[in-house]
């Protein structure tokens, strides 16, 4: 059986319940949409809290959800709500705007609700199967208390108190930060209930890495190495490389307590994902490391022997694929050592084909034909944090001309809605076993559904800090997508062919 679905982050939805953001609850008439659609997949960038940061990957823990993603309106006992009618009218989310909002909503909210909440049964039983809850709330306390400064910096007597002392003087704070946790978890958890009986499975995205800035590393400094930070090497389409400031693992420490760190996490995401996409799934054998100080270009690869790079991966993975239900996507693009990729078929985990990059990199550049894509694979058109279909189209016009002269088109640098449509639909069937693309390729179809500016429906890029990063919005609302019903035909032409 294959699969056909829809890739986003869900900040960019928006409905007339939303709340300044594409919410949890938000999920579940899109999830309805899809399944008439013939949709099976919805895949979502992470929703890990990163706090002030819009940016998904850049989590302050590894196990707790935004807070920013709450659906206010469902909150058991609420009674008024806060004014957000201005902030779902803004082209791209006013993130801090949001976050601000919703925390001092939910401050206000728990003062009142919070006791009715603490004799839930469902609570004690949160709290006792998500330990890792106190900890968290306790960091996010103590961040708020010290101006959010890096954990490193904080006073001797905070680093020189037990987390149990520290629990037992704040816990009327860290209770805040645990209750909110506890709604995310409820309102997910009724995401994934519905995903089932409509059987619609939900994507996760879990990032390799972790902020230096987390609880996680607050916590447990033995599982990572701060001496160096994590990047990527310049390649063809950065030449400066990446630098993402993430620490690296400490592999040998996590070998020593079994895996247990990354144990967790898979059972906390479980809880919400029915699959998941490993980011830089290439890291797991070795990761580009970067001295302080330096720049991409003076880094190395970790393990530096490279003999080393297919037994710690295959091992780790391997750990992971038996620690969890939930079936594992590889994001593998970029510069990938072959091995790597066999090994990753080796362990059963598809990788990525993302079309305009399946190609013979000889004289001619010619396209990988789409029936000799591996099953074992995910095929799109585009990701994240790349160009979307469009902005390629018009930017790369060497490579969309040889793309176009393999179907038999003349180029033109507007592409029209029968060569759209006709990408959309090979896409969708290709030889893999799932075929998924961003949102907002299909609602290009329909120019009323996108921003007349191509570049402004695009996600994040990479290496760079911009405003426009991460803070992407859905054009129409959600009612207006669900409404549109040239759109529903298209799509569904697009699966069925």
């Amino acid at each position: 059986m294959t699969h056909h679905g829809i890739d986003l982050p869900l900040s960019a939805l928006r409905t007339q319940k939303s709340s300044g953001i594409g919410e949890f609850l938000d999920l579940l008439p899109l999830i309805d949409w899809c399944e008439g659609l013939g949709l099976d997949t919805i895949q979502l960038l992470p929703l890990n809290d990163s706090g002030h940061d819009p940016g998904p990957y850049n989590a302050l823990s590894s196990c707790a959800l935004h807070p920013i993603y709450l659906s206010l309106h469902a909150l058991p006992g609420v009674k008024k709500l806060p004014d957000c009618k201005h902030l779902l009218s803004t082209p791209r989310v006013a993130y801090a705007e949001v976050l601000a909002l919703k925390l001092d909503f939910l401050r206000t909210y728990i003062e009142t609700t919070g006791p009715q909440i603490l004799k839930d049964p469902a609570f004690d039983h949160f709290l006792q199967e998500n330990p890792w809850a106190v900890s968290y709330g306790l960091f996010k306390h103590l961040k708020d208390r010290l101006g959010h400064t890096y954990w490193m910096s904080w006073p001797a007597e905070i680093k020189e108190s037990s987390e149990k002392a520290l629990v037992k003087k704040y816990w009327d704070e860290i209770l805040f930060h645990i209750l909110v946790q506890f709604l995310c978890f409820t309102q997910m958890s009724k995401v994934k209930a519905h995903s089932k009986d409509k059987k619609i499975q939900i994507m996760g995205d879990i990032p390799i890495l972790i902020s230096t800035e987390s609880v996680d590393a607050w916590q447990n400094p033995d599982l990572f190495d701060f001496s160096l930070a994590a990047g990527a090497p310049p390649d063809a389409y950065n030449a400066e490389g990446q630098h993402w400031g993430f620490p690296l693992f400490n592999w040998d420490e996590m070998k020593k307590q079994n895996f247990a760190w990354w144990k967790e996490r898979l059972k906390v995401a479980s809880h919400y994902y029915d699959l998941y996409r490993i980011d830089h799934a290439v890291g797991f054998f070795r990761i580009w490391a970067i001295p302080h100080g330096k720049s991409p270009q003076e880094g190395k690869f970790i393990p530096e022997n490279p003999a080393l790079w297919i037994p710690q991966g295959k091992e780790i993975l391997q750990t992971l694929l038996d620690a969890s239900p939930m079936q594992a996507i590889a994001e593998d693009l970029g510069d990938v050592p072959p091995s790597v990729r066999t090994c990753l078929t080796g362990l059963g985990i598809p990788g990525t084909k993302v079309m305009r990059w399946e190609r013979e990199y000889n004289d001619h550049g010619a396209y990988i034909p789409l029936e000799k894509y591996p099953r074992l694979s995910l095929t799109t058109v585009s990701t994240h944090d790349s160009e979307t279909l469009q902005q390629w189209w018009q930017n790369d016009v060497e490579s969309a001309k040889i793309f176009a002269a393999g179907r038999g088109w003349t180029y033109s640098p507007d592409l029209t809605f029968e060569h759209r449509l006709s990408i959309l639909q090979d896409a969708h069937h290709t030889p893999s076993l799932y075929h998924v693309n961003l949102f907002q390729e299909y609602l290009a179809l329909f120019p009323e559904l996108v921003a007349p500016r191509p570049e402004d429906e695009r996600i994040n890029i990479p290496g760079k800090v911009l405003p426009t990063n991460w803070t992407y919005r859905l054009r129409p609302s959600l009612e207006d997508i669900v409404a549109h019903d040239p759109l529903r035909k298209c799509l569904t032409k697009v699966v069925q062919k």
